[in-house]
């Protein structure tokens, strides 16, 4: 089997030495090269061979920075470009989010030192995502074609607004999507949005950030107790899981994690079946895995509207190709069509009975 052949960017000499030190720990892994800039990235594409089927970026560099290196990638020679960085600085990771917009396939959590305790939980990470980055398939970004989905002209208020609530799953490849679906849809979207997104921790407060920049809905972190507002997104914090009760507030837990995750999909998919019935939406976006994908089908047996991601535009079909393979879709559809399905879905339905009230 050939090796995943990736080339590391980051201007750190000692962080060039870990990161190929932990890459080269997964026996599948081989470092072709490394550089300390952006422009180096380029100049080492251009040059023909060898040529990666992974590159792992840094976004603070000289010269040239992650951000712009990969615009730059993507709209000449497209290849996975896995932005790495730390987790300190939400406006830093705002930038990592944005390098995604711009077409790299993920964001990872830098691995500190030996010592550090989280030190084998970060390298895990890392070398499973390049792993699966190498398998995905990119496509050219043409010239400043930056979020090019059309916004949806502000619709006139149904006659009953918050009538629904949807809730959205998503893993691996889930920002960028998110992305697409919420700037999508107008600022006086009629119904609250409540989402479960994997993510590495540290990682949230960043990618709220860079959503609140690029879409009208107003995007926050869930908090207990909370009444989901129409218009605003809710997404669970870090390590609790997210459900919504039967007079439709927010519910924060730190019961068991779920197959292994904390917040859990299956448990927000859950409590909307089991509380809100035909009175939600559900949608399972891109990941690894199958979180969600029982308890969708759970929704559809409940009378909700389902919605699973496409093959085609997931960076990974896990958990939307199980939920299809169960029957648990009632729609199946692209990214860029979600936001235009949920605003069908509102505007035509929300006359019915009943509803989320506080």
């Amino acid at each position: 089997m050939n090796k995943i052949a990736v080339l590391v960017v980051d201007d750190s000499p000692s962080m060039r030495m870990l990161l190929v030190h932990v890459l080269q720990g997964d026996p599948r892994i081989e470092v072709i090269g490394t550089v300390n800039d952006g422009q180096g990235a380029i100049d080492f594409l251009e040059a023909g061979q060898p040529k990666p089927d992974v590159v792992l970026m840094d976004i603070h560099m000289p010269h040239l920075d992650g951000f712009e290196a990969t615009r730059r990638i993507m709209e000449t020679r497209p290849l996975p470009i896995v932005i790495c960085t730390a987790t300190a600085d939400p406006r830093d990771i705002a930038v990592a989010f944005r390098s995604m917009e711009a077409g790299a396939v993920a964001c990872v959590e830098k691995p500190t030192g030996i010592e550090d305790p989280d030190y084998e939980r970060c390298s895990a990470n890392l070398q499973q995502t390049i792993r699966l980055m190498a398998e995905v398939k990119v496509v050219r970004r043409w010239r400043r074609a930056r979020a090019a989905v059309p916004r949806i002209a502000a619709a006139p208020q149904p006659q009953h607004p918050g009538r629904r609530l949807i809730g959205i799953g998503a893993s691996t490849g889930g920002p960028p999507v998110l992305q697409t679906i919420l700037a999508g849809l107008p600022r006086n979207f009629a119904a609250p949005l409540v989402i479960v997104q994997h993510i590495s921790r540290g990682f949230l407060p960043g990618m709220v950030e860079w959503l609140n920049q690029t879409t009208d809905i107003g995007v926050r972190i869930a908090s207990h107790g909370a009444v989901p507002e129409p218009g605003h997104a809710y997404i669970a914090p870090d390590d609790f899981h997210l459900s919504v009760s039967s007079s439709g507030r927010l519910l924060l837990t730190r019961e068991e994690p779920e197959s292994g995750l904390r917040p859990s999909v299956g448990r927000l998919f859950r409590s909307l079946a089991e509380n809100l019935g035909s009175k939600a939406v559900g949608v399972l976006l891109t990941g690894m895995g199958r979180d969600g994908a029982a308890e969708l089908k759970q929704m559809r047996a409940a009378g909700a509207l389902t919605i699973a991601q496409d093959r085609e535009s997931s960076v990974v079909h896990g958990m939307p190709g199980e939920a299809i393979a169960l029957g648990a879709a009632e729609q199946v559809l692209p990214a860029d069509r979600i936001a235009q399905a949920l605003l069908n879905e509102i505007n035509n339905k929300s006359h019915v009975a009943g509803g989320v009230e506080p």
